[in-house]
């Protein structure tokens, strides 16, 4: 069970918290981008939050860029010696005219204004760049707390969820999505996870951000006993596996 003190402080974390908690891509899925892509000298990685991509795409490429609004997410992105972070939008990229072969967007592309961000896209890409919009949804569980974890995410913090979730939980299959499409393997993010890892997970939401927002820490505070009830011992561990969803094509 979740004691006092940690449950009511759980929800009360900022980009430290998402840099630890956010689940890493495979190494597969890097691969595959830099293997599509036409060079591997530069790549930008948008809305790269605290760099979990970011920092993998370095592995095979000369140089990377993470790019996102946030200070605070820029501010806490992981360090490599070929990635430089820079704060700025989707719709304005700081890059030169036709600079990257490669352009990914992982879980963030639902923020983005579309139009702008495919305009920029096509002027900082070489010929033939890679544009990848990047999603992952809801995780399969254990039967026996799936129940919970699924209450919570579409019922009870269901209303503080922005439209825009409804594109990731789709895979962004709705939205339009304007370069020549390419063949793209099956992938999943797989974590081995204890309580408070997968708490900490939740914690990163920007629906539980807008319930603490709303005064709403009793609902937070409830669902945290109740998920603590449902796994048992907080030193289980338990697998949660994410479907990776893609919309990639090229310029």
């Amino acid at each position: 069970m979740a004691n006092g003190d940690s449950r009511r402080n759980w929800f009360n974390q900022g980009g430290e918290a998402y840099a630890l908690y956010r689940p890493d891509y495979p190494e597969a899925l890097a691969h595959f981008l830099a293997e599509a892509s036409p060079s591997r000298i530069r790549a930008v990685d948008v809305g790269c939050g605290t760099g979990q991509l970011t920092t993998q795409l370095a592995a095979y490429f000369d140089r990377v860029i993470g790019l996102d609004p946030s200070d605070d997410q820029v501010a806490s992105a992981a360090a490599h010696p070929n990635v430089t972070y820079r704060t700025a939008p989707a719709e304005a990229l700081p890059l030169d005219d036709h600079s990257v072969s490669l352009i990914t967007a992982a879980q963030a592309a639902h923020w983005f204004d579309l139009p702008a961000f495919y305009a920029e896209a096509r002027r900082v890409g070489v010929p033939g760049a890679v544009v990848a919009l990047i999603s992952y949804g809801v995780p399969v569980l254990d039967a026996d707390i799936d129940a919970c974890y699924q209450r919570f995410y579409s019922e009870q913090i269901g209303p503080y969820w922005p439209p825009e979730r409804g594109l990731v939980d789709s895979g962004y299959a709705t939205i339009d999505f304007p370069f020549r499409p390419i063949e793209k393997p099956l992938l999943y993010i797989e974590r081995d996870w204890a309580f408070a890892e997968a708490l900490g997970y939740v914690s990163t939401w920007s629906a539980v951000r807008k319930a603490r927002e709303a005064g709403k820490e009793d609902l937070l505070n409830q669902f945290a006993d109740d998920f603590a009830a449902a796994w048992g011992s907080s030193d289980r561990r338990r697998e949660f596996r994410w479907p990776i969803n893609m919309r990639i094509g090229t310029l």
